[in-house]
């Protein structure tokens, strides 16, 4: 049986890692109402700052506790080998952070390794890899069933839960125990893992682990070129899952305080100004020319698409919300995978509206599968959703049939997002 249940839905990377969470003010993202006199600049009251200085002091016990477990795990696992798995389409919250345990383990002499099963196809997420030397392997599950995994004795969930790695299920089978599970995403099942460290209200990864760097588990050395390195992909991670920081919590920014004294601006700067693939700018080309808008909403589907490209259709709709009196972006596409002999539909959604809630969107626009699993789901501004072509796959050599299963795909989407969208034009809403 696997070890951790209800998986989350398969989200693309838009490096900004499609989470889950609430929408909040821009102006005030704790959520936390703002008193009166605070607002017009008076002097708080005294029961306000004792109420601040509570929470803070409950934050700082609740932090120390999860070090302090987290040492203690580290400790028992002291001389052993570990697998850290991160979901298929890895982001640079999921890259930095898991680079991150890979440093504080080897204090503990445990050996890591960074293992993924899809692809790298943003280009930031490439120049991050290359510019840094992130030490990533990628195990397609073929790969995966060549390698003796009785070495390992224990495996790694960082920015997921295990519900988005195709890995999880060869992996748990094969009887290594879950030693840990790190994540800023909200509980996706019960979790048989030894230490567990889920905090939504958190916006990145990468916040939890400078946390931990702050309480000792490894001392950043400035002078020491990978931890320099490390700072910086944390700082990237960071940035890319709070929007730049505009979407960051009081924690994320402590987190990039306290960063800002290692990391390299120069190298980030390198993996930002990384140039857009010619892939991307087709699928942009295809979602301008195919998108339809609705009551504000761009919808695009962009055709067949390689398997390598799949981080395209992020970038095509983060463009896509840009223009004028579109307040949300769907861009979807039918992904083919050569190695694995499968197809799925790929979508992605971004939006600039406050009041929609991308998980709850997603969920209720293409519902569950036979088992009960979502089909996608999403955080604040981002979603993503995943759907098997299954029988119909494949055969794309008949242009034909490639171009009846595309219109038999579009079509039932669009309808889908329609019924949310604008449910008097869909013909159930008259019956």
């Amino acid at each position: 049986n696997r070890q951790i249940l209800s998986p989350s839905p398969p989200l693309p990377p838009m490096n900004s890692d499609e989470v889950f969470g609430n929408h909040q003010d821009p102006l005030n993202p704790s959520g936390e109402v703002v008193s009166a006199s605070t607002t017009t600049g008076k002097r708080p009251r005294k029961a306000e700052v004792a109420s601040e200085e509570n929470r803070g002091r409950k934050l700082e016990h609740s932090i120390d506790r999860k070090v302090e477990e987290l040492r203690q795990m580290f400790d028992r696992h002291r001389g052993h080998r570990q697998l850290i798995l991160l979901q298929d389409f890895p982001d640079p919250d999921a890259l930095s952070s898991a680079w991150t345990y890979k440093l504080i383990a080897q204090q503990y002499d445990i050996n890591c390794e960074i293992i993924y099963a899809g692809a790298l196809s943003h280009q930031e997420n490439i120049a991050l890899v290359k510019l840094t030397g992130l030490p990533l392997q990628r195990w397609t599950l073929e790969t995966a069933k060549t390698k003796d995994l009785s070495l390992y004795q224990g495996c790694v969930f960082i920015d997921n839960q295990g519900t988005t790695c195709h890995l999880t299920d060869l992996v748990v089978a094969a009887g290594i125990p879950i030693a840990a599970v790190i994540d800023h995403h909200s509980l996706q099942g019960e979790m048989n893992a030894e230490f567990v460290d889920l905090r939504s209200h958190i916006r990145a990864t990468a916040t939890i682990f400078a946390e931990y760097l702050q309480a000792g588990l490894l001392n950043l050395d400035g002078s020491i070129s990978q931890h320099v390195k490390c700072a910086t992909a944390l700082m990237h991670g960071l940035r890319s899952d709070t929007n730049a920081l505009r979407q960051a919590q009081e924690e994320d920014f402590l987190a990039a305080a306290y960063l800002s004294r290692f990391y390299d601006p120069q190298l980030l700067n390198a993996v930002l100004q990384s140039s857009r693939s010619k892939w991307v700018m087709d699928a942009i080309e295809r979602s301008l020319k195919h998108r339809i808008v609705q009551n504000s909403f761009s919808i695009a589907g962009i055709g067949y698409l390689r398997y390598d490209d799949r981080d395209s259709i992020p970038q095509a709709a983060d463009f896509l919300v840009t223009e004028e009196n579109v307040h949300t972006a769907v861009v979807y596409g039918i992904v083919h995978d050569k190695d694995e002999e499968i197809e799925v539909v790929i979508g992605s959604l971004r939006t600039t509206k406050l009041t929609l809630d991308p998980d709850e969107f997603i969920k209720e626009a293409f519902g569950q599968d036979a088992q009960g699993r979502f089909f996608g789901g999403g955080r604040s501004q981002a979603g993503g959703f995943e759907i098997p072509v299954g029988f119909l796959s494949g055969e794309n050599e008949n242009n034909d049939y490639a171009r009846l299963k595309w219109e038999v795909f579009d079509a039932q989407i669009k309808q889908k997002l329609m019924k949310l969208i604008s449910p008097t034009d869909n013909p159930a809403y008259h019956h």
